[in-house]
């Protein structure tokens, strides 16, 4: 058993990209063609999908596409079988037969358009604009939101980090700055006389129209420009990429305008002046802040990209999103208090988050959080604005850290750094007829568009065929959850196409602000019958079905009250085995797993220990953090999260992987452990003690200096690519925060079995059950007759 998962964990490092061509990963890569089949499958049938990844194949044609009429509207592609003679295409998806337009009229066997060419699944078109106004393309826009109910230190880190960004910035993007702690302050960049600000009252909600009507920008001086207030651009801009008024160059200018104003406005700005008395927190009225952001965005450019950079240093303690009193004996709530229902505030601030969310995915506009404080700061409230508009989380324990300071330096940052950032996109898939899309877990929102596709139960963000992204780049992932439901007539036998097709069809604007579809069409092969269950395992992605089980559980965890998640995913793998393994019955000796399955044990034996279901220890707002990432990166990180990778470096092997387990700790040894959300460099004992003795600075031993360096690079390497930035943890066996490692380590030795330990190696403190146990207790329970 331990030899396969070694196997299979130093396996997965070497493999070329897992999520191919098409960015699309399944959890079954045959299809069982009846409801009763797949609910007998156990693991859901679902894809995970990366909309917008960077890949170097990719084809970009300069036209529209061709699609399939309409209700259909597939986009035309290399599944289509195609008529040369008759000029007629028949789309797979629905069985049409659609006729050539004139300007393909050259087409033949030997002379097809790109997105014919057998090995482009996935095309990107980029259409040239219709006019002028089109044409123009919209300057991306920075709102910032900063908390200045800071002590002078973490202020000082918020400014340095600031001027960074605001010398990074390309100099047409547009900038706005607010400020708030007791109250709100809305600065006016535009009038540079002198500094003149707008200030808000932060104890009640304020509506979207009392906003405008203090900015002066209501409905009557804003007519002309609005006219596509609902969401897209349609709003008319001028030349210069602007509304007609001069409402946003009030409060929005041209970095380059506005540099020297703002660098003046953070030398001037202080920590938050209202008094707080003795025994309570400072009055933050973050929900306000974050209203009038929203407010002022869908006044000024409505259906333009935009994002709401907040940067939050403690709680809400007034007015709407208020998290806890300003009392101080008052703790911030705890998982204990939501599952008593004993949180007074937080139903009503998730309310409150919720209509934000509403209105910023109907003007198009993201939310991006970066939390920095030792206490909570509603991060678990604020989750339903940043997940649905698509906005990034950085969840960390000061402005002052290298976590916060290198991920909101990553924003800005363009060339091999940048993420990519796009705005305004929405997501359609499109099926064969037997599938019904069930719903999507993932940075999005439904646009309720419902239609024949959809199925009865919804997972996620569901009864849709369309999703609104309002911020997404090229790491983003979204879970689609799909349901088998074959008419009448295509389970008669004869009647049936081996195989099945599925259409994703993303509209986007990309970092340089051009409108692009990107459409990927995967066809998956059904399996008849329940005969056939060698198709079904050779098709079965274990990595994959690992990371849709860990997204589908925190789901449920979160909407339904009592659910024990643990004993669901036991049952749920215990059914897997007794359905897919080989064994005699009542023989556990007999049990042996397929090798797409043999991993999968030890990836559930680490999702039920993993912060994502135990969360005691964790607070509602780190476990909000950690849930939004697993919803919203590839399948690859997200198997990092579940089932860290543990790298062993010592004298007489090259660097090399290890087991996850407490047998791998050695005194000679340099442990590289990484949970995704922090790296952790472990030395054993007899390692440190040379290091602290300064061997590595004498020339005889090169040797010990370079295995001292080799970790530290490769985590380097680790971090360099990683948003948000992890947690870089350095320490020694026994050292207090050698605990980063021990928690994640399979405790095969714990109190219990200590005169077996080989020396220099370590115990676990613990009761939980090992892996072996586990193992064991699965084996005997799945071959029960």
């Amino acid at each position: 058993m331990a030899e396969d998962l070694a196997g299979g964990v130093a396996g997965a490092a070497a493999s070329v990209d897992p999520d191919g061509p098409d960015g699309v990963r399944m959890t079954w890569n045959a299809w069982p063609r009846s409801k009763v089949e797949a609910s007998k499958c156990v693991i859901p049938v679902a894809a995970s999908i990366a909309p917008i990844r960077a890949s170097p194949s990719l084809l970009v044609l300069p036209y529209a596409p061709l699609r399939c009429k309409p209700p259909c509207a597939a986009v035309l592609n290399p599944f289509a079988r195609v008529d040369f003679a008759a000029k007629i295409w028949i789309c797979p998806l629905c069985f049409s037969r659609n006729h050539f337009p004139p300007h393909y009229a050259a087409i033949s066997e030997t002379n097809v358009p790109g997105e014919l060419y057998p090995q482009c699944t996935t095309v990107e078109y980029a259409p040239p604009p219709i006019d002028a106004a089109a044409a123009a393309i919209p300057p991306p826009v920075f709102l910032f939101v900063l908390d200045t109910c800071l002590i002078e230190e973490e202020l000082g880190f918020v400014k340095s980090a600031m001027r960074r960004a605001i010398g990074l910035l390309p100099d047409h993007a547009l900038v706005g700055l607010v400020t708030f702690g007791t109250q709100v302050y809305l600065y006016e960049l535009g009038f540079s006389d002198l500094s003149k600000i707008y200030v808000f009252r932060g104890t009640k909600e304020i509506s979207k129209e009392q906003i405008l009507d203090q900015l002066g920008l209501s409905a009557a001086g804003l007519r002309p420009g609005t006219a596509g207030a609902s969401g897209y651009p349609k709003a008319r801009l001028q030349a210069n990429g602007l509304l007609p008024s001069g409402s946003v160059n009030r409060f929005l200018l041209p970095a380059s305008d506005c540099e020297y104003a703002l660098n003046a406005l953070l030398d001037e700005l202080q920590t938050d002046q209202w008094p707080v008395e003795a025994g309570n927190r400072a009055l933050r009225c973050t929900g306000v802040a974050l209203s009038v952001a929203a407010g002022l965005l869908g006044a000024c450019i409505p259906g333009t990209g935009a994002r709401i950079i907040a940067l939050v240093g403690g709680p809400c303690t007034e007015g709407p999103g208020m998290i806890v009193s300003k009392d101080l004996s008052e703790p911030v709530r705890s998982h204990k208090d939501l599952d008593k229902d004993a949180a007074s505030h937080f139903h009503k601030a998730v309310k409150f988050y919720d209509n934000l969310a509403k209105q910023l995915v109907n003007q198009g506009h993201v939310l991006d959080l970066f939390a920095s404080a030792l206490d909570q700061v509603g991060v678990a409230e604020m989750k339903v604005v940043v997940e649905r508009t698509g906005g990034l989380v950085v969840l960390a324990e000061s402005f002052g850290h290298s976590v916060f300071k290198d991920s909101f330096k990553r924003i800005f940052e363009d060339g091999e750094q940048s993420l990519g950032l796009s705005f305004n996109g929405t997501l359609e898939i499109n099926c064969s007829k037997d599938i019904k899309i069930q719903g999507v877990i993932g940075p999005c929102t439904s646009l309720e568009k419902k239609g024949a596709l959809c199925a009865d139960t919804i997972i996620g963000q569901g009864n849709t065929t369309s999703w609104r992204m309002c911020g997404l780049d090229r790491s983003t992932c979204l879970t689609a959850f799909f349901d088998i439901s074959p008419s009448e007539r295509s389970s008669q036998p004869g009647s049936t196409n081996p195989q099945l097709y599925i259409q994703f069809l993303t509209n986007y604007q990309n970092p340089e602000g051009q409108m692009r579809l990107r459409v990927t069409t995967v066809t998956r092969r059904w399996v008849d019958g329940s005969a056939n269950t060698e198709e079904l395992v050779e098709g079965f992605d274990q990595e994959t079905a690992a990371v849709v089980l860990a997204r589908y559980i925190s789901l449920k965890m979160e909407m339904e009250e009592e659910f024990d998640a643990t004993r669901w995913l036991d049952r749920s793998l215990i059914r897997l085995c007794s359905r897919f393994g080989d064994y005699r019955k009542d023989d556990p000796a007999s049990f042996t797993l397929h090798p797409n399955f043999s991993i999968f044990p030890q990836f559930m034996f680490n999702l039920r220990r993993s912060q994502f279901v135990q969360v005691f220890n964790n607070s509602p707002d780190e476990t909000a953090y950690f849930r939004m990432l697993l919803n919203r990166e590839s399948v690859t990180n997200s198997v990092v999260m579940i089932q860290p990778s543990l790298l062993s470096y010592s004298f007489n092997s090259p660097p090399a992987p290890a087991l996850l387990d407490v047998a791998s700790i050695s005194a000679d040894r340099i442990l590289l452990l990484d949970t995704y959300f922090s790296v952790v460099i472990f030395h054993g004992m007899t390692i440190a003690q040379w290091r602290n003795m300064g061997y590595q600075n004498q020339p005889e031993h090169q040797a010990f200096a370079q295995l001292l360096q080799a970790p530290q690079d490769d985590a380097q390497m680790i971090i360099r690519d990683r948003f948000p930035v992890p947690r870089l943890v350095i320490c020694d066996q026994h050292g207090s925060q050698a605990r980063f490692l021990l928690a994640k380590l399979n405790p095969s030795a714990t109190y219990n079995s200590a005169h077996e330990v080989a020396p220099g190696s370590d115990i676990i403190f613990t009761d939980d059950v090992s892996l072996q146990v586990f193992y064991e207790h699965l084996q005997r329970l799945a071959v029960q007759s």
